[in-house]
């Protein structure tokens, strides 16, 4: 049977988002769309009475019955229901390993790769005493506990060490009274069966292959697995009403951010090189990556622009945000309107300032979850010569523990969140995600202005082909961002010489240092761009080589940024030229005229 509608879910911590998929003459659209409050908490304490909720809305906004006359989901027929959840503060977990900046990290990268939120990452030396790492353990209550530890053949005495504090903390799980906390085991393979003897009558216990089986070697696909598989069976089935959630459901449910995560590798599957995502929560800010070919994310988790908005002030300086507004902004100022913001989180701006100095929060929080993002995604560490710590080659020749995203090499950032997807103008989206993000050579970027990206996350287990379309047509262009970078030391006093050929006409210019250009890209044909650099300038093709492009027709606006990388800071120029700086940008850009029409 041919598959036609699609109900896609999203049972979130807040709010249940529903979208309704359908298949026309074979092409998929979104045909529509609802959001009802979550009901995971007391007093309804059953997240299908949210998600009954938000299908009658879908009833009302579409003209047709999805729930039965008992109240209950109708039959498909000839479509499927899938769904992603986060509610009750998603897939919660602990991590540990024998060396924090070694195994454990994997296991942090491990669970972030599926959608988990890292409570704690335990370690041998993590500077704890076992006391204090037992009782945070039992303290925390996570959905379930993943460890791992030594190369496969190796000591063995650490890894025991890491089973006997599981043992000794007896975690119990959230959900589920009684039932057994799940625990993986992803370490070395000769402790496997000491480790089933000390856990295995106290926890579920699951093992899998080794995250680090050589110290030069990260294998993190059976783990993430296996926390998908553990999700399913045992705490979504223990969570509040999700057993009927479950029963409804042609593909199995995943963690939200991993549904996110799984889009943001098809769309760099779509591409030649790298791809960047980010979902700025109310209290999270997440980056997704996808670096030659594998998946990795991070989630900042005192990064958002509501609850935690408090900790991006904290966390920049106040020069740092102030010089994101288009008129000059007291630290003092700017401290109140935080404060008020984290008082009030749910509170939308309704004054210009008001949406000027949340857009420049989130320029920092974009900025500084991509630095902690660049922190822990770096390549392996660890290895040993003659007795002494030394940099170990991965395959691509790159020296260990260094950060393995290249803003040479990306060729797409995605935006998603509050802030970016109900941005009153694309130019808006356009201005917060190069200044936050200070995209190299040549960049597309996209935004996704309806919340859809983890439903065809998980569509796309269901119908790859069906998410793929949908995504070309639900994540909305906002433009492309030129950023000629000099070698370290050079100054050259022209960048590069840029030729922009669109509607039939010929433009040529040269980009100089400081200059920030912007022109509009034709809705209904096509733009070839070709930019020459000097030497010693990259454009993404090499220092020096010419870069020709064609731009597909596009309603967004084509950035020349010449400010160089990184952007400077308070150091080089002072506060006031920074402010008059951002104004003359976001003056080219049209982000607040008030005649520009609204997305």
């Amino acid at each position: 049977m041919t598959i036609q509608q699609v109900l896609a879910l999203d049972v979130g911590s807040t709010t249940t988002k529903a979208r309704m998929f359908i298949q026309e003459e074979g092409s998929w659209n979104m045909a529509g769309y609802a959001d009802r409050p979550t009901t995971v908490e007391a007093p309804e304490e059953d997240v299908m009475i949210g998600v009954i909720a938000v299908c009658r809305a879908l009833e009302t906004d579409l003209g047709i019955q999805i729930i039965s006359d008992d109240g209950l989901l109708m039959p498909m027929g000839d479509g499927a229901v899938v769904a992603c959840s986060s509610a009750g503060g998603g897939l919660r977990m602990v991590v540990g390993g024998v060396v924090r900046e070694m195994t454990a990290e994997s296991a942090e990268r491990a669970a972030l790769g599926a959608g988990a939120i890292v409570q704690d990452t335990f370690s041998i030396n993590d500077g704890r005493f076992p006391v204090e790492r037992v009782a945070r353990m039992r303290a925390l209550q996570p959905d379930m506990i993943l460890f791992t530890g030594g190369t496969d053949g190796g000591q063995v005495s650490h890894v025991i060490a890491l089973a006997e504090w599981i043992r000794a903390a007896e975690p119990r799980p959230r959900y589920g009274e009684g039932q057994r906390l799940p625990v993986i085991y992803a370490g070395n393979a000769s402790a496997r069966s000491l480790v089933s003897e000390i856990l295995g009558d106290r926890v579920d216990l699951h093992v899998v292959d080794n995250l680090r089986p050589r110290l030069e070697v990260e294998v993190l696909g059976p783990a993430r697995e296996a926390i998908h598989d553990v999700f399913m069976e045992h705490v979504m089935a223990q969570a509040p009403g999700y057993e009927k959630l479950l029963s409804i459901v042609d593909v199995p449910v995943l963690p939200t951010p991993g549904a996110f995560g799984r889009l943001v590798e098809q769309l760099a599957g779509d591409v030649e090189g790298d791809v960047l995502a980010v979902d700025v929560g109310g209290a999270t800010t997440d980056i997704f990556s996808v670096v030659s070919g594998k998946l990795y994310r991070t989630v900042s988790a005192n990064l958002g622009m509501s609850y935690s908005v408090a900790n991006v002030f904290a966390s920049a300086n106040s020069d740092d945000i102030a010089r994101w507004m288009p008129e000059p902004l007291s630290a003092e100022a700017l401290r109140e309107w935080t404060a008020n913001k984290m008082i009030r989180p749910t509170t939308l701006p309704h004054l210009l300032s008001d949406l000027q100095t949340e857009h420049a929060l989130v320029r920092e929080a974009i900025r500084l979850a991509l630095a902690h993002h660049n922190s822990l995604i770096v390549t392996l560490k660890g290895a040993e010569a003659g007795g002494a710590r030394t940099p170990l080659l991965t395959t691509h020749g790159d020296l260990t523990g260094q950060a393995m995203v290249d803003m040479m090499k990306v060729e797409e950032i995605v935006g998603s969140g509050g802030v970016l997807s109900h941005a009153g103008r694309l130019s808006q989206v356009l201005a917060i995600m190069v200044d936050g993000f200070a995209p190299e050579g040549l960049t597309r970027l996209r935004v996704d202005l309806g919340f859809v990206m983890p439903h065809l996350g998980v569509l796309s287990l269901l119908d790859r082909d069906a998410a793929q379309q949908l995504t070309d047509q639900v994540l909305t262009e906002v433009g492309w961002c030129l950023a000629p970078v000099a070698s370290v030391g050079g100054s050259p006093q022209v960048l590069a010489e840029v030729e922009i050929i669109r509607c039939g006409s010929r433009e040529q210019m040269e980009l100089r240092p400081g200059d920030f250009e912007v022109r509009q890209l034709d809705p209904e044909s096509s733009v070839t761009l070709s930019c020459t650099p000097v030497r010693g300038v990259d454009v993404g093709v090499g220092p020096g080589r010419q870069l020709k492009v064609s731009l597909p027709a596009s309603r967004g606006q084509l950035v020349l940024d010449g400010r160089g990388r990184p952007l400077s800071g308070a150091e080089e120029m002072s506060l006031a030229e920074l402010v008059a700086q951002t104004r003359r940008n976001i003056e080219k850009l049209g982000c607040y005229r008030d005649e520009e029409e609204l997305t």
